[in-house]
């Protein structure tokens, strides 16, 4: 064969979805509870659940023990909130690359070059499964067109990231999803490429996919109704204030598009400073309190420990609970600032009680 597969150094075969999961099936608890953390994040899109949505978690998982640790603490925390705040957990095991660099726990579990896919997936398939069992909603960002068959049935929210916002192909497997998503805006900052994405997703398309039973097909889709805006910053420049959210707002209408803003705090909009979150939280916050209708949640990258390191040839010299990926707020620095952006939320809603009581 000298006309075709001129590049591939060899095929490998993975299960089927359908047998992938019955090697890790779910739950009925767990898919009475994915079904729920749906419906929440529905009714908060809809305005008739009036709680704000967080999601929080690593950058990125690199280490599933740490990951784990992670998710129980804030399996426990939320409780905390829950009357305010309805916490998604970040549980992404994709990362799409500008040039080169690692590419997520899936694609290269074993932090190594091996690029033992099989493998990652069924590890990420694992933690998921345990995640669930906590009671914790996943978030993810939906990055391979093929693997949602093996995984989506564990997700409640996906993201659809700056570099792929644009796609097609990210737009037509979005719209098919059975999840609402959210579209950040394009890396330069340019609403455009999202306004665009959430016009072409909430209409059906038909496109090449894989079945449960992995065989390639033709896939018709009905259109996502629950998409959304991810405001991220870009250019160098943030875009949570109350100028560019206002913007945004005019720009959703303008197209006849539900008015749902979230507000990743990470990025452009800290500067890819992580310790700068919590100000862009505190911010969006008081853009509540003065009244905003529009902002519905909130993204922040956090983990066990500050900041991040680099991977190296020596596994064994990572810090844990560390990120490898962007930079993160600490456990004590998520609790004090999700802490008190509830706390706030909870005093003008009684406020806001008693002056119709």
């Amino acid at each position: 064969m000298t006309l075709e597969n001129t590049n591939i150094n060899s095929f490998e075969r993975l299960v089927t979805p359908a047998e992938f999961k019955r090697r890790f099936p779910i739950t009925p608890a767990i898919e009475r509870h994915v079904e729920r953390s749906r419906k929440t994040i529905r009714e908060i899109l809809d305005r008739t659940d009036k709680r704000l949505i967080v999601v929080v978690g690593p950058c990125s998982v690199h280490d599933t023990k740490a990951a784990l640790e992670y998710a129980e603490r804030l399996a426990t925390f939320s409780k905390r909130v829950e009357d305010q705040i309805f916490i998604v957990m970040r549980v992404y095991f994709e990362k799409p690359r500008t040039t080169v660099g690692w590419k997520g726990l899936i694609n290269d579990p074993y932090l190594d070059g091996t690029f033992q896919i099989a493998k990652g997936m069924e590890i990420g398939r694992d933690l998921m499964l345990k995640i669930n069992e906590l009671g914790l909603p996943i978030a993810n960002e939906a990055l391979d067109p093929i693997s949602p068959q093996y995984m989506q049935d564990l997700i409640s929210w996906s993201a659809i990231g700056a570099r792929t916002t644009e796609s097609q192909t990210h737009r037509e497997m979005a719209s098919g999803l059975s999840v609402p998503i959210g579209f950040k805006n394009g890396t330069d900052g340019s609403l455009g490429v999202a306004i665009n994405a959430l016009q072409s997703v909430s209409s059906g398309h038909s496109f090449l996919g894989i079945d449960v039973e992995g065989k390639v097909s033709i896939v018709h889709s009905s259109g996502n109704q629950y998409s959304h805006i991810v405001l991220r910053g870009g250019g160098g420049k943030p875009n949570y204030d109350s100028v560019n959210v206002r913007l945004t707002e005019r720009a959703l209408r303008a197209e006849n598009l539900p008015e749902n803003i979230m507000v990743d705090c990470s990025h452009a909009n800290s500067n890819k400073d992580p310790e700068l979150q919590p100000l862009v939280l505190d911010n969006i916050g008081q853009q509540i309190l003065e009244g905003n209708q529009s902002i519905i949640g909130l993204m922040l990258e956090s983990h066990l420990k500050a900041g991040n390191q680099k991977l190296t040839s020596d596994k064994t010299a990572l810090e844990y609970g560390k990120s490898i990926t962007d930079g993160c707020i600490d456990w004590d620095t998520t609790c004090a600032a999700l802490t008190k952006l509830a706390e706030k939320l909870r005093v003008f809603k009684r406020s806001i009680a008693q002056n119709y009581a």
